[in-house]
């Protein structure tokens, strides 16, 4: 109750603004926003507006009732798969291993800036210097936890993304916030989403 009655606070504070449909980086390119919370997703983005000026770092603390709390996100990871059924197995194998090569993982991260896992390449110094690299990394190391599988996260994403919205639209409020949260705890520990 205490986090959502900060949020509460938080979306009232005029340097606060929600990033909704690409405002936040609409926001960095017009000048009307100084800082985001993103991933590397949109590192492209945001260094091709603020050039040199860029920074990236793990997320940040934040004073709950007097006292330090860490932000916490969601590692997650890609896995490649191969349909046990197929009819062309060789092919759809060597394809599978190929994007998961160490070669693969450098092109999409010299095309798409697809940060790599492969440990070789995150050794060496084009990638290990990379500013988003080193954040991710440690966002990793220090202030994320291991997100479960994708249909458990379905049990977190919806009702979080509700909780949000009602915070947002103000249908959540100092004097619900109790009801409201664990309503949204309930429904995040629920085997019917």
């Amino acid at each position: 109750m205490e986090v959502t009655e900060y949020l509460l606070d938080l979306v009232q504070n005029p340097n606060f603004r929600i990033d909704q449909d690409g405002s936040g980086i609409a926001g960095l390119r017009d000048g009307s926003i100084s800082a985001m919370f993103s991933g590397s997703w949109d590192a492209a983005a945001v260094r091709e507006i603020l050039g040199e000026n860029m920074g990236v770092a793990a997320l940040p603390t934040y004073t709950l009732n007097g006292e330090e709390k860490q932000m916490y996100a969601y590692a997650g990871s890609k896995a490649i798969g191969v349909n046990t059924s197929t009819k062309y197995m060789v092919p759809a194998v060597e394809l599978a291993v190929y994007l998961g090569s160490a070669e693969a993982q450098q092109l999409h991260y010299e095309l798409r800036n697809v940060i790599p896992c492969n440990t070789e390449l995150n050794a060496d110094p084009a990638i290990a210097d990379d500013p988003v690299v080193q954040a991710q990394n440690d966002t990793f190391d220090r202030t994320s936890i291991l997100q479960p599988f994708v249909s458990a996260m379905n049990n977190c994403w919806t009702p979080v993304e509700n909780m949000g919205k009602a915070i947002r639209n103000g249908n959540v409020t100092k004097e619900n916030a109790a009801e409201q949260t664990q309503a949204m705890n309930d429904a995040m520990n629920s085997d019917g989403i």
